[in-house]
């Protein structure tokens, strides 16, 4: 039961670490799931995001490209003087191209000295040369397409935002470098549409040139970046020249990034798109704050009922253990009620025993006695210590000290040897009746309780009638049974009550029926209305301090466990029955009953016995004894000496007779030692009593109890001894 509190209780325990160790482990698993699916997320909206930004460089490019291509149709094979006379009209028409385009700032034609024929600033444009521009020198020495320069600022007397180049050459019929067409881009315009398009925290764009140019960048930056070749961009770009996605910290701000990058086209540009970690860790947390919203105090109620559960289960176990304590006490209190119930009669009867003996001694003592009279004196004496025997051996089994088991016992016979012990229970009021039966009633129980029932139900009775009346005890074979017991006549058997040597495993208890016995008194009876509660513990009618109610339970507890049942029937004014039912059991497994024990002494011829005794008038007692027998005696007073005389020289013993209760190591240890050892010394215990002898039992070692005789005691050693040396003999 213990056992089972405390695996209540560590179950409870682990459930509340549980409560927290799996949540936290799950909650870290989820959040390692979930980093990776917010991360995987991010890199989908950074691939939408950077087609879009693509795209719409492309375009840009592709149409500023397509209208510098127009350009150079209209004034393809004109001379710059016809170009300078028709100034008006081509600065109009440039006008309206950088109306029609937004991301156009302005629109030149140079001629082959960098000085401007038409913009669509200005008209007629101021004589300025541009020659130092890199989209007009990039043109110069060799024919390389459409140019994309750097940002540039513009040049006085022109205002305004800054700008990059795009620009084309301009040929003469056969090829040689006759000037430049010319388109102004505004990097804000790109700007613009990144702020537009990226509107979520830590949204990320720049528009650059192969080289590591940057041409815009959101978020805008008040001065010109150029990424280095050889850095994380550059090498990743090296790596993967069309396209790829990295984590890197951006160098123009120190900041972390998840970038996306791809090449537009066929043009030297690269835009890339992509997203601040920081902020694709804040989406994370946001995700995993709200599980923790509802995680955590889900979580916390948990934790908390468990360990009001768990508090709760400590309070009821304090409770049980503070009740087993109070029960344990109240039935120590039965028990030493009973006991003093006892005490009168027993004191009685044992100061006439001790009376007995003190007579015999005096008349002993007195000279010129016959020998008949000096034979009858001893008798008595022998007879007086034999009674006082018998009666300390029945009060210990009604105080279960001594080692009980359940045995075949006749229960007329039991029942018959306790009306000497009921009498000054009940008192000299009450008349005790017995009606027996003529065969023997066998049980199997343990005999013990079987006395300790009777003589609970019999104070029953006698508090029942105050003292005076008169109980009547019955035992026959029941010729009905309770219907608790009715689906157990035909298929109970005797497997669970083994006997060991009696051999009783598979007698069938269905064709042998109960034997019932009943205590039936003249009191005053008990109201139906207590009748279904008066086997319950610590039920009681009587007064305070005249009863704990635990011996009717004890009643009812041994009828039970030995496989019976205990009913009782009663009349208010007209006394109650009890009626006790246990299993019968077959006839011929009564034990056979062992002759008077009036054998003579055997002689010792020489034996040597190891005596283990530490009260020396008693050791004395005994090696005198069985010295004048023929008995060689060692004697020593306690275990550990004893133990070294074996260590030294072991076969200079035939026997060990060894005294359980001693200071240090008791006899019993001294045998265990002994069988411990291997020392081929049979071992012989005695005591009057023991209590590790009432809990283990002799556990295969004989056992003399005292008092004994030095008849008995030679016997029982020769015994022994014998044993030994046939084996010894066999071994030789």
């Amino acid at each position: 039961m213990q056992r089972a509190q405390r695996n209540s209780l560590k179950l409870l325990q682990w459930m509340m670490a549980a409560s927290l160790a799996l949540p936290v482990a799950l909650f870290v698993i989820t959040s390692a799931i979930s980093y990776t699916s917010t991360r995987d997320t991010a890199d989908r909206e950074i691939e939408r995001t950077l087609d879009v930004v693509h795209e719409h460089a492309l375009k840009v490019f592709e149409t500023i490209d397509r209208s510098l291509a127009e350009l150079n149709e209209v004034v393809r094979g004109l001379p710059d003087d016809t170009i300078r006379a028709r100034e008006p009209a081509l600065h109009r028409r440039l006008r309206r191209l950088t109306d029609s385009l937004p991301q156009l700032k302005s629109a030149w034609i140079f001629d082959a000295d960098g000085k401007a024929l038409v913009n669509s600033l200005a008209s007629p444009p101021p004589d300025l040369s541009f020659a130092d521009r890199d989209y007009f020198y990039a043109h110069v020495d060799q024919s390389i397409g459409s140019f994309i320069g750097t940002a540039l600022t513009p040049r006085p007397p022109y205002q305004g935002a800054r700008f990059f180049g795009v620009s084309r050459r301009r040929d003469s019929e056969d090829g040689s470098f006759i000037g430049v067409i010319q388109a102004s881009v505004l990097p804000e315009y790109f700007e613009s549409f990144y702020a537009r398009i990226g509107s979520d925290a830590g949204s990320f764009f720049t528009m650059g040139r192969t080289d590591g140019v940057l041409l815009a960048h959101f978020p805008r930056l008040d001065r010109d970046i150029r990424l280095d070749p050889t850095g994380p961009v550059g090498r990743e770009i090296a790596a993967h020249p069309e396209h790829g996605l990295i984590t890197v910290v951006w160098p123009s701000d120190g900041i972390e990034r998840r970038i996306g990058y791809r090449r537009v086209a066929e043009y030297p540009i690269y835009v890339s798109a992509g997203l601040e970690t920081s902020a694709i860790r804040a989406r994370w947390l946001a995700t995993m704050g709200q599980h923790l919203v509802f995680g955590i105090p889900a979580t916390a109620l948990l934790f908390l009922l468990l360990a009001l559960a768990l508090r709760r289960t400590q309070h009821l176990q304090a409770e049980a253990a503070k009740r087993r304590e109070a029960e344990e006490a109240l039935k120590h209190s039965q028990r030493l009620e009973a006991l003093g119930q006892l005490t009168g009669g027993v004191a009685h009867d044992f100061n006439n025993l001790l009376t007995v003996i003190r007579a015999s001694v005096d008349l002993l003592n007195r000279p010129q006695l016959t020998e008949e009279r000096r034979q009858r004196y001893i008798t008595a004496i022998a007879d007086a210590v034999a009674r006082a025997a018998k009666l300390t051996s029945q009060l210990l089994a009604f105080a279960r000290r001594q080692t009980l088991k359940p045995e075949v016992f006749d229960v007329g016979e039991r029942m018959q040897a306790l009306h000497d012990m009921l009498a000054p229970l009940l008192g000299p009021a009450i008349e005790i009746a017995m009606r027996l039966p003529t065969e023997p009633c066998l049980v199997h129980a343990d005999a013990g309780q079987f006395e300790t029932a009777l003589i609970n139900m019999a104070t029953n009775a006698r508090d029942a009638m105050q003292g005076k009346g008169r109980i009547v005890f019955t035992v026959e074979a029941a010729a009905t049974v309770p219907d608790t017991l009715a689906h157990a006549s035909g298929s109970q058997n005797l497997e669970s009550q083994s006997l060991g040597n009696q051999n009783l495993e598979n007698q069938s208890l269905g064709n042998r029926g109960f034997i019932r016995v009943t205590v039936t008194d003249t009191g005053i009876g008990i109201p139906a209305a207590r009748l279904e509660r008066i086997f319950e513990p610590f039920f009681t009618t009587k007064q305070v301090g005249h009863g704990t109610g635990l011996g009717l339970s004890q009643v009812f507890g041994f009828a039970r466990q030995s496989g019976g049942e205990v009913t009782v029937t009663s009349e208010v004014g007209h006394g109650s029955t009890f009626s006790l039912y246990l299993p019968r059991v077959p006839t011929d497994l009564l034990p056979q009953r062992q002759a008077p024990n009036t054998a003579p002494a055997v002689a010792g011829s020489g034996m040597s016995v190891l005596l283990v005794e530490d009260n020396i008038e008693l050791a004395n007692f005994a090696a005198d004894g069985l010295t004048e027998l023929g008995y060689s005696i060692t004697l020593v007073d306690n275990a550990t000496d004893a133990l070294a005389e074996l260590v030294m020289d072991a076969d200079r013993f035939d026997v060990v007779f060894s005294d359980v209760v001693m200071p240090g190591m008791t006899g019993l240890d001294l045998a265990q030692a002994i069988r411990d050892r291997g020392i081929g010394v049979p071992v012989v215990l005695t005591t009057g009593y023991s209590q590790a002898l009432s809990q283990e039992g002799v556990t295969g070692f004989e056992l003399v109890q005292k008092p004994y005789s030095i008849e008995e005691l030679s016997r029982v050693l020769h015994r022994a001894a014998r044993i030994r040396r046939v084996r010894d003999g066999a071994a030789e």
